[in-house]
């Protein structure tokens, strides 16, 4: 039996004795899709960030997160370092987050790739061949430009280049598409799919909307204050909710969309 990539058992994220995350569990294998949903402050994003060992100062993780058969809580800056990148990349949703608007987005793919040892031509080629799979490569001024000279559709492939350069084994995705237009949206959804069966990486990904999940993992863990109130495939979920709280997530998502098709019509 295959050992998992992600367990997370009786994870807790706290605040000056408040539980922000309360006792989360959850699992995954490699190549695996999982979907974290709710609403803001539901704890989804310090989930992610616990996974990384990135929790802002003043905030406590308790519990246990195996990443790649190594634990997370508790382990030294010096040994997260090793695990982020290559054990799990994330995708936040500004990329001006994590792209340095003083430098090239070019040499900002490199950066991961001179880590992991390659240099000169080799090193070139394979950020053009980044720059490729995420449907930038036909021009070449991209890799010369800086952030603030391209789009945010533009600034979120770059950012996805970045983490896919550690050749990840878990893609973190956090609200990727959730400040880009609506067509945007869905050319980016299209792109962490394709990308991710490509490479056979597994993808947790995080957001807020059933709708847009759906199009991306198979099964779904919903948070509510902290506390998973319900899991399983997403399109059992999506028909038939047991939980008050994913009911109202499916009525809100589904109230959107109406809206949505309702605007293209006229």
């Amino acid at each position: 039996m295959t050992d998992p990539l992600l367990r997370i058992d009786g994870l807790a994220v706290t605040a000056g004795g408040r539980r922000l995350v309360d006792g989360l569990d959850l699992e995954m294998g490699p190549g695996a899709r999982v979907g974290l949903i709710g609403e803001s402050g539901s704890g989804k994003s310090l989930t992610t960030l616990a996974i990384l060992g990135l929790l802002p100062e003043g905030l406590r993780a308790t519990g246990s997160i195996s990443l790649d058969g190594r634990e997370v809580v508790g382990a030294s800056e010096r040994d997260l370092v090793r695990l982020r990148g290559r054990a799990a990349a994330p995708v936040f949703q500004d990329p001006r987050t994590a792209l340095d608007p003083l430098m090239r987005v070019g040499r900002q793919i490199s950066e991961p790739l001179r880590r992991r040892g390659l240099s000169g031509v080799a090193r070139r080629e394979a950020m053009r061949s980044l720059l490729d799979q995420v449907a930038l490569g036909s021009d070449r001024r991209i890799e010369r430009a800086f952030p603030h000279e391209l789009s945010g559709g533009q600034r979120q492939r770059i950012a996805l280049a970045m983490a896919l350069a550690n050749d990840p084994l878990l893609l973190i995705a956090d609200e990727p598409t959730t400040a880009l237009d609506v067509s945007v949206q869905a050319e980016m959804l299209d792109l962490v799919d394709r990308v991710a069966a490509d490479r056979g990486t597994a993808v947790l990904f995080v957001s807020h909307d059933l709708a847009v999940v759906r199009r991306i993992v198979r099964d779904a863990v919903v948070l509510h204050r902290g506390r998973a109130v319900e899991r399983g495939p997403v399109e059992r979920l999506l028909a038939a909710p047991d939980d008050p709280y994913t009911a109202s997530l499916v009525s809100s998502a589904r109230r959107l969309e109406r809206a949505f098709d309702e605007r293209k019509r006229r």
